[in-house]
Protein backbone atom coordinates (compact mmCIF):
# COMPACT_ATOMS: atom_id res chain seq x y z
CA UNK A 1 0.00 0.00 0.00
CA UNK A 2 1.44 3.45 -0.85
CA UNK A 3 2.85 5.32 2.10
CA UNK A 4 3.07 2.33 4.45
CA UNK A 5 5.60 2.73 7.26
CA UNK A 6 7.38 0.07 9.29
CA UNK A 7 5.77 -0.21 12.71
CA UNK A 8 9.01 0.63 14.51
CA UNK A 9 9.65 3.83 12.51
CA UNK A 10 9.13 7.25 14.06
CA UNK A 11 6.08 9.10 12.73
CA UNK A 12 8.38 11.98 11.77
CA UNK A 13 10.14 9.76 9.27
CA UNK A 14 6.88 9.62 7.35
CA UNK A 15 6.24 13.37 7.24
CA UNK A 16 7.16 14.97 3.91
CA UNK A 17 7.62 18.71 3.50
CA UNK A 18 6.49 19.84 0.05
CA UNK A 19 7.39 23.25 -1.36
CA UNK A 20 5.28 24.19 -4.37
CA UNK A 21 7.23 26.37 -6.82
CA UNK A 22 9.66 27.97 -4.35
CA UNK A 23 11.21 31.08 -5.91
CA UNK A 24 14.23 31.77 -3.70
CA UNK A 25 17.04 29.32 -3.03
CA UNK A 26 17.68 30.96 0.35
CA UNK A 27 14.16 30.00 1.42
CA UNK A 28 14.82 26.42 0.40
CA UNK A 29 17.94 26.47 2.54
CA UNK A 30 15.99 27.99 5.44
CA UNK A 31 13.41 25.24 5.07
CA UNK A 32 16.14 22.62 5.17
CA UNK A 33 17.56 24.14 8.36
CA UNK A 34 14.11 24.19 10.00
CA UNK A 35 13.57 20.55 9.05
CA UNK A 36 16.94 19.60 10.52
CA UNK A 37 16.05 21.38 13.76
CA UNK A 38 12.78 19.49 14.11
CA UNK A 39 13.73 16.00 12.98
CA UNK A 40 12.18 16.03 9.52
CA UNK A 41 14.30 14.70 6.67
CA UNK A 42 12.05 14.26 3.62
CA UNK A 43 11.81 17.22 1.26
CA UNK A 44 10.02 17.45 -2.07
CA UNK A 45 10.17 20.43 -4.40
CA UNK A 46 7.72 21.13 -7.21
CA UNK A 47 9.24 23.17 -10.05
CA UNK A 48 11.68 25.21 -7.95
CA UNK A 49 12.92 28.40 -9.65
CA UNK A 50 16.46 27.35 -8.74
CA UNK A 51 18.10 24.44 -6.98
CA UNK A 52 21.81 24.23 -6.15
CA UNK A 53 22.67 21.61 -3.56
CA UNK A 54 26.13 23.08 -2.94
CA UNK A 55 24.74 26.53 -2.17
CA UNK A 56 21.93 25.14 -0.02
CA UNK A 57 24.28 23.10 2.15
CA UNK A 58 26.53 26.15 2.40
CA UNK A 59 23.65 27.99 4.08
CA UNK A 60 22.17 25.03 6.00
CA UNK A 61 25.33 23.42 7.34
CA UNK A 62 25.57 19.65 7.86
CA UNK A 63 22.40 19.03 5.85
CA UNK A 64 24.02 17.12 2.97
CA UNK A 65 22.12 13.91 3.63
CA UNK A 66 18.76 15.72 3.56
CA UNK A 67 19.55 17.77 0.45
CA UNK A 68 20.87 14.71 -1.40
CA UNK A 69 17.57 12.91 -0.74
CA UNK A 70 15.41 15.86 -1.81
CA UNK A 71 13.02 15.03 -4.65
CA UNK A 72 12.13 17.39 -7.49
CA UNK A 73 8.78 16.92 -9.21
CA UNK A 74 7.20 18.43 -12.28
CA UNK A 75 3.68 18.51 -10.87
CA UNK A 76 2.11 18.82 -7.46
CA UNK A 77 -0.01 15.77 -8.14
CA UNK A 78 3.14 13.68 -8.60
CA UNK A 79 4.65 15.03 -5.37
CA UNK A 80 1.52 14.06 -3.43
CA UNK A 81 0.72 10.80 -5.21
CA UNK A 82 1.78 8.44 -2.38
CA UNK A 83 0.46 10.51 0.52
CA UNK A 84 -2.55 9.55 2.60
CA UNK A 85 -3.07 12.93 4.28
CA UNK A 86 -2.16 16.44 3.10
CA UNK A 87 -1.97 19.45 5.38
CA UNK A 88 -1.96 22.67 3.39
CA UNK A 89 -1.05 26.14 4.62
CA UNK A 90 -2.40 29.60 3.93
CA UNK A 91 -2.13 33.05 5.47
CA UNK A 92 -5.80 33.90 4.98
CA UNK A 93 -9.22 32.34 4.67
CA UNK A 94 -10.39 31.95 1.08
CA UNK A 95 -13.84 32.46 -0.42
CA UNK A 96 -14.51 28.72 -0.54
CA UNK A 97 -15.04 27.11 2.84
CA UNK A 98 -12.25 24.74 3.81
CA UNK A 99 -11.25 22.64 6.81
CA UNK A 100 -9.21 25.30 8.57
CA UNK A 101 -7.35 24.82 11.84
CA UNK A 102 -4.43 26.06 13.91
CA UNK A 103 -1.00 24.41 13.66
CA UNK A 104 -1.08 23.08 17.22
CA UNK A 105 -4.33 21.17 16.88
CA UNK A 106 -3.53 19.94 13.37
CA UNK A 107 -0.03 18.76 14.34
CA UNK A 108 -1.56 15.98 16.44
CA UNK A 109 -3.54 14.81 13.40
CA UNK A 110 -0.39 14.85 11.26
CA UNK A 111 1.46 12.65 13.74
CA UNK A 112 -1.45 10.25 14.13
CA UNK A 113 -1.86 9.88 10.36
CA UNK A 114 1.90 9.61 9.87
CA UNK A 115 1.92 6.50 12.04
CA UNK A 116 -0.19 4.85 9.35
CA UNK A 117 1.06 6.36 6.09
CA UNK A 118 2.93 9.16 4.36
CA UNK A 119 1.74 12.62 5.26
CA UNK A 120 2.56 15.82 3.35
CA UNK A 121 2.81 19.33 4.78
CA UNK A 122 2.38 21.61 1.79
CA UNK A 123 3.63 25.20 1.39
CA UNK A 124 3.05 27.57 -1.49
CA UNK A 125 5.36 29.95 -3.33
CA UNK A 126 6.62 33.05 -1.55
CA UNK A 127 4.75 35.68 -3.54
CA UNK A 128 1.22 34.25 -3.57
CA UNK A 129 1.02 31.04 -1.53
CA UNK A 130 -1.03 28.05 -2.61
CA UNK A 131 -3.60 28.36 -5.34
CA UNK A 132 -7.17 27.23 -4.84
CA UNK A 133 -6.43 24.25 -7.06
CA UNK A 134 -3.55 23.25 -4.76
CA UNK A 135 -5.73 23.70 -1.68
CA UNK A 136 -8.31 21.41 -3.26
CA UNK A 137 -5.76 18.60 -2.80
CA UNK A 138 -5.49 19.20 0.98
CA UNK A 139 -7.39 17.39 3.71
CA UNK A 140 -6.90 20.19 6.19
CA UNK A 141 -5.52 23.74 5.94
CA UNK A 142 -3.45 25.39 8.67
CA UNK A 143 -3.53 29.12 9.35
CA UNK A 144 -0.79 30.49 11.61
CA UNK A 145 -2.29 33.16 13.90
CA UNK A 146 -0.59 36.51 13.37
CA UNK A 147 -1.33 40.19 13.72
CA UNK A 148 -4.23 40.81 11.28
CA UNK A 149 -2.47 43.80 9.74
CA UNK A 150 0.60 41.73 8.85
CA UNK A 151 -0.28 38.13 8.09
CA UNK A 152 2.41 37.15 5.62
CA UNK A 153 5.19 34.88 6.89
CA UNK A 154 8.51 34.12 5.30
CA UNK A 155 8.38 30.63 3.76
CA UNK A 156 11.10 29.17 5.99
CA UNK A 157 9.49 30.74 9.06
CA UNK A 158 6.17 29.10 8.24
CA UNK A 159 7.91 25.76 7.79
CA UNK A 160 9.63 26.15 11.15
CA UNK A 161 6.36 26.90 12.97
CA UNK A 162 4.57 23.87 11.52
CA UNK A 163 7.61 21.62 12.00
CA UNK A 164 7.95 22.74 15.62
CA UNK A 165 4.34 21.89 16.42
CA UNK A 166 4.64 18.51 14.71
CA UNK A 167 7.85 17.78 16.61
CA UNK A 168 6.17 18.57 19.94
CA UNK A 169 3.18 16.42 19.04
CA UNK A 170 5.48 13.50 18.24
CA UNK A 171 7.83 13.77 21.23
CA UNK A 172 7.63 14.65 24.87
CA UNK A 173 9.66 17.82 25.30
CA UNK A 174 13.15 17.07 26.56
CA UNK A 175 13.91 17.99 30.14
CA UNK A 176 15.39 21.45 30.34
CA UNK A 177 19.14 21.55 30.99
CA UNK A 178 20.36 21.96 34.54
CA UNK A 179 23.45 23.79 35.67
CA UNK A 180 26.48 21.73 36.60
CA UNK A 181 26.11 22.84 40.22
CA UNK A 182 22.40 22.11 40.45
CA UNK A 183 21.41 19.94 43.42
CA UNK A 184 18.27 18.33 44.77
CA UNK A 185 15.40 20.49 46.08
CA UNK A 186 15.94 21.77 49.60
CA UNK A 187 14.28 19.71 52.30
CA UNK A 188 11.74 21.12 54.72
CA UNK A 189 14.31 20.97 57.53
CA UNK A 190 16.85 22.90 55.45
CA UNK A 191 14.32 25.59 54.62
CA UNK A 192 13.23 25.95 58.25
CA UNK A 193 16.86 26.39 59.26
CA UNK A 194 17.24 28.98 56.50
CA UNK A 195 14.27 30.98 57.77
CA UNK A 196 15.57 30.86 61.34
CA UNK A 197 19.05 32.03 60.36
CA UNK A 198 17.65 34.88 58.27
CA UNK A 199 15.39 35.97 61.11
CA UNK A 200 18.30 36.02 63.59
CA UNK A 201 20.43 37.98 61.14
CA UNK A 202 17.73 40.57 60.51
CA UNK A 203 17.05 40.87 64.21
CA UNK A 204 20.75 41.48 64.82
CA UNK A 205 20.68 44.63 62.67
CA UNK A 206 17.41 45.86 64.24
CA UNK A 207 15.47 45.24 61.05
CA UNK A 208 12.35 44.51 63.06
CA UNK A 209 12.42 47.77 65.03
CA UNK A 210 9.60 49.21 62.95
CA UNK A 211 8.42 46.01 61.27
CA UNK A 212 6.50 43.07 62.65
CA UNK A 213 8.80 40.00 62.58
CA UNK A 214 5.91 37.64 61.84
CA UNK A 215 4.78 39.59 58.79
CA UNK A 216 8.30 40.00 57.42
CA UNK A 217 9.17 36.33 57.84
CA UNK A 218 5.86 35.21 56.35
CA UNK A 219 6.61 37.32 53.26
CA UNK A 220 10.14 35.89 53.03
CA UNK A 221 8.72 32.37 53.29
CA UNK A 222 6.33 33.11 50.44
CA UNK A 223 9.10 34.50 48.22
CA UNK A 224 11.52 31.67 48.92
CA UNK A 225 8.87 28.97 48.54
CA UNK A 226 7.89 30.41 45.17
CA UNK A 227 11.52 30.18 44.03
CA UNK A 228 11.71 26.46 45.02
CA UNK A 229 15.43 26.65 45.95
CA UNK A 230 17.65 23.62 45.75
CA UNK A 231 20.01 22.56 48.54
CA UNK A 232 22.85 24.78 47.38
CA UNK A 233 20.61 27.84 46.96
CA UNK A 234 19.13 27.39 50.43
CA UNK A 235 22.68 27.17 51.78
CA UNK A 236 23.55 30.49 50.16
CA UNK A 237 20.51 32.11 51.78
CA UNK A 238 21.62 30.78 55.17
CA UNK A 239 25.09 32.14 54.54
CA UNK A 240 23.53 35.57 53.97
CA UNK A 241 21.87 35.37 57.40
CA UNK A 242 25.11 34.25 59.07
CA UNK A 243 27.12 37.01 57.42
CA UNK A 244 24.62 39.66 58.50
CA UNK A 245 25.14 38.60 62.13
CA UNK A 246 28.91 38.41 61.81
CA UNK A 247 29.11 41.80 60.15
CA UNK A 248 27.00 43.35 62.91
CA UNK A 249 29.20 41.72 65.55
CA UNK A 250 32.37 42.91 63.86
CA UNK A 251 30.96 46.42 63.59
CA UNK A 252 30.05 46.43 67.27
CA UNK A 253 33.47 45.10 68.22
CA UNK A 254 35.20 47.85 66.25
CA UNK A 255 32.98 50.47 67.86
CA UNK A 256 33.74 49.11 71.33
CA UNK A 257 37.49 49.12 70.67
CA UNK A 258 37.27 52.64 69.30
CA UNK A 259 35.33 53.83 72.35
CA UNK A 260 37.84 52.14 74.64
CA UNK A 261 40.74 53.75 72.86
CA UNK A 262 39.10 57.16 73.14
CA UNK A 263 38.54 56.60 76.89
CA UNK A 264 42.21 55.71 77.40
CA UNK A 265 43.32 58.73 75.39
CA UNK A 266 41.02 60.95 77.45
CA UNK A 267 42.37 59.59 80.72
CA UNK A 268 45.96 60.00 79.58
CA UNK A 269 45.23 63.57 78.51
CA UNK A 270 43.68 64.38 81.88
CA UNK A 271 46.57 62.79 83.74
CA UNK A 272 49.07 64.67 81.58
CA UNK A 273 47.32 67.97 82.29
CA UNK A 274 47.36 67.27 86.00
CA UNK A 275 51.07 66.46 85.94
CA UNK A 276 51.80 69.66 84.06
CA UNK A 277 49.87 71.74 86.60
CA UNK A 278 51.72 70.13 89.46
CA UNK A 279 55.07 70.72 87.81
CA UNK A 280 54.26 74.35 87.24
CA UNK A 281 53.24 74.74 90.89
CA UNK A 282 56.50 73.24 92.09
CA UNK A 283 58.51 75.49 89.83
CA UNK A 284 56.59 78.55 91.09
CA UNK A 285 57.10 77.56 94.68
CA UNK A 286 60.80 77.11 94.20
CA UNK A 287 61.07 80.45 92.56
CA UNK A 288 59.22 82.16 95.40
CA UNK A 289 61.33 80.57 98.13
CA UNK A 290 64.79 81.04 96.57
CA UNK A 291 67.33 83.15 98.64
CA UNK A 292 68.36 86.54 97.25
CA UNK A 293 71.79 86.82 95.78
CA UNK A 294 74.30 88.60 98.08
CA UNK A 295 76.09 91.62 96.84
CA UNK A 296 79.76 91.24 96.64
Amino acid sequence: MPGDVPAEASPLSNVVVVLHEPQNLVNIAGTVRAMMNMGLDRLRLVRPAEFDAWRITGIAHRSDHLVERAEIHDTLADALADTTFVLGTTARARTAHRNYGRPRELAAQVVERASRGTVAVLFGREDRGLSNQALDLCNRVAIVPTLPEYKSLNLAQAVLILAYEIFLAAHDPAELPRGRRATEPASSAELEETYAVLERGLNRIDFFTRRAPEGVMRTLRTIIARAEPDTQEAGILRAVGYEIRRYAERAEGLAARRDGAESIDGAESAHGAQSTDEAESVETGLAAGAPSERAD
